[in-house]
């Protein structure tokens, strides 16, 4: 399973109704630390395929999802657990830190 783009139509079957723990990637085209975390991202979508969806938010497309979760600064890396967050990262983490927010939460 690869990264999924997620916006206001299936943010609710892909995020709230997961029955696992979903990493969203929230971030814009235009972003250059988006830039740098978009292959950890892939990486990590592609290694934890099982226990765990990864999918990205684009803030210009859709800002009604953003600022729901009160996403100022981008990138930000928000772990949900049974639709409700869990964690967060604002600014570009590393793969260290996108992987800690995922060990957190996966069995």
């Amino acid at each position: 399973m690869s990264v999924i783009n997620i916006d206001e139509k299936s943010f609710e079957e892909v995020v709230v109704k997961s029955s696992l723990p979903v990493l969203v990637d929230f971030y814009a085209d235009w972003c250059g630390p988006c830039k740098m975390a978009e292959p950890l991202i892939e990486e990590l979508a592609d290694s934890y395929k099982d226990k765990v969806k990864i999918g990205k938010v684009n803030v210009d497309e859709s800002s009604s999802i953003a600022g729901k979760f009160g996403v100022s600064s981008i990138p930000t890396v928000v772990m949900f657990v049974e639709g409700k967050e869990v964690a967060r990262q604002v600014g570009f983490g590393g793969k260290e830190s996108y992987e800690a927010m995922i060990k957190k939460v996966s069995k």
